[in-house]
């Protein structure tokens, strides 16, 4: 599959039913799923529904998640990616929200922060976004830091879905101010 992203260490790509050994191994993994509602997958029937249900955001809205694929190993090692939300969430509807999730073994090594700069920049510059949201457990200091190092401000905490979250907005104007 076409290459969607590139950076120095990383393919960004669409998510495709061949991802869905390495998306269970990562979803099936309780310490992933610590701030995200403690629900890590059971089956893979379960994934391939993710894969699904992604595939068929990129065919409506033309975005969604991506495969993150290591360079030098052409491994998954997780996903990245712009989301329209449609429904409300904190407020608002018919956003745009960043959102990561890596496999634990490449947790700490930067991939969150190379991945989610691209993704931005790719929001800003080729969907031609004026502002992008993100979401974190507020417990997941490390997923916030991510943010705030690529240029997020922190607005608030919210409940989303019953945990406590903190809502971060990044607009066009400071991201150039960033690059």
């Amino acid at each position: 599959m076409k290459s969607l992203l590139e950076t120095e260490r990383l393919i960004l790509r669409e998510i495709v039913p061949e991802d869905e050994d390495a998306l269970f191994e990562m979803d099936s993994d309780p310490e992933v799923h610590r701030f995200l509602g403690n629900s890590p997958v059971k089956t893979i029937d379960q994934i391939r529904d993710v894969i699904k249900m992604l595939q068929q955001q990129y065919k409506d809205n033309g975005i969604a998640r991506w495969a993150v694929i290591e360079k030098s190993s052409g491994k998954f090692i997780g996903w990245c990616g712009l989301k329209l939300y449609k429904q409300e969430v904190n407020g608002h509807i018919n956003f745009y929200e960043l959102g990561y999730r890596f496999n634990k073994k490449y947790w700490g090594q930067g991939f969150a922060t190379e991945a989610a700069k691209a993704c931005v920049d790719f929001g800003f510059k080729k969907l031609n976004l004026t502002e992008i949201y993100a979401m974190t457990d507020s417990l997941n200091v490390n997923s916030n830091k991510v943010l705030e190092k690529i240029g997020f401000k922190y607005i608030e905490k919210f409940d989303f879905e019953g945990d406590e979250s903190d809502w971060f907005k990044l607009n066009r104007v400071d991201w150039k101010k960033i690059k």
